[in-house]
């Protein structure tokens, strides 16, 4: 077998991502190669992703590559990826899920219930969340990879903290004392999961990925992507989605939040673990059956 191309963005945390499944690969006998790619999303850090109007910002390059056979595989954080891939690609594997929790950053102790504090969140989902919690607080955007937030956050005097996905922080060794869990804040649909999207042709390269595929994570991860596509859903629309293992269950939680956090839709579920066909799918249209929940998803569609 030739030497196996491996697709990634060049930030820090892109190219961990990338070595870990390049190990796997190892692991199994597999030589293997990281080429990195820059995306759109990488080029434009100005721009709030959730205001960028395009779907794949950080995974159309990649997508153009292995279309183009220069890469065998493309290597993701998952929740940046479509739910609607591009034709001709396929989601062939996944690595064990890290922490699926949201943190947030902060250079000193800080009392959130006081007012008026101005956090910063690159995601719209976190933003609804923060300020239902927290309704008097200023959140702002932030762009960068982990360790540009980072400076920005600590050169910026004005800002309380700073939410970050907690797996980043942990894959390259950056959490510290004033890392605090946001365990009430539900997270993206497959955040703290890496995704690995090839040429759905070819069956080679499908068959060695399948052989570092967790597929309790595959599991997951379907039913959380299925829910966001059933919704229509993406960094543009609050929506968060979290599956659990429990015993013989599958527990999925779901919601679905207002832009300024003032309203909320909650659904959990569970099913047996033989019961997951159209799990996703299922949950995303009993919380959108919960009164006003359509009408709250077509007032953010519109805004």
């Amino acid at each position: 077998m030739k030497t196996i191309r491996i697709g990634t963005r060049t930030s820090p945390l892109a190219m961990w991502q990338a070595n870990a499944v390049k190990n796997a690969l190892f692991k199994k006998g597999y030589d293997a190669t990281c080429i990195g790619i820059e995306s759109s999303g990488d080029r434009d850090l100005t721009t709030p992703i959730y205001a960028m109007g395009i779907s794949g910002v950080f995974t159309k390059e990649l997508d153009i590559a292995l279309l183009d056979d220069k890469i065998d595989i493309a290597v993701h954080s998952l929740k940046d990826v479509p739910t609607q891939l591009a034709s001709g690609l396929t989601l062939c594997a996944v690595l064990p899920r890290g922490s699926s929790e949201d943190v947030i950053v902060t250079k000193h102790p800080v009392d959130f219930f006081e007012k008026g504090l101005t956090i910063a969140s690159s995601s719209i989902r976190r933003k609804s969340q923060w300020l239902e919690r927290y309704p008097t607080h200023n959140v702002i955007p932030v762009r960068g990879n982990i360790q540009t937030r980072l400076k920005k956050l600590k050169d910026n005097k004005d800002l309380a903290g700073m939410i970050f996905a907690k797996a980043g922080l942990e894959r390259l060794g950056l959490l510290n004392e004033h890392t605090i869990a946001l365990d009430w804040m539900l997270p993206a649909p497959a955040q703290g999961i890496v995704g690995i999207v090839s040429n759905s042709n070819h069956t080679i390269i499908n068959d060695i990925c399948q052989q570092i595929n967790d597929s309790q994570t595959f599991i997951a991860a379907k039913i959380e992507r299925e829910f966001m596509y059933t919704l229509q859903g993406g960094c543009s629309i609050p929506v968060s989605c979290l599956t659990s293992f429990q015993c013989d269950e599958i527990v999925i939680a779901a919601a679905m939040h207002s832009l300024d956090g003032t309203k909320s839709y909650r659904k959990e579920k569970r099913i047996a673990r033989n019961q997951t066909k159209a799990a996703g799918a299922t949950i995303a249209m009993e919380l959108l059956a919960l009164p006003g929940a359509s009408l709250l998803l077509d007032e953010i569609r519109k805004a």
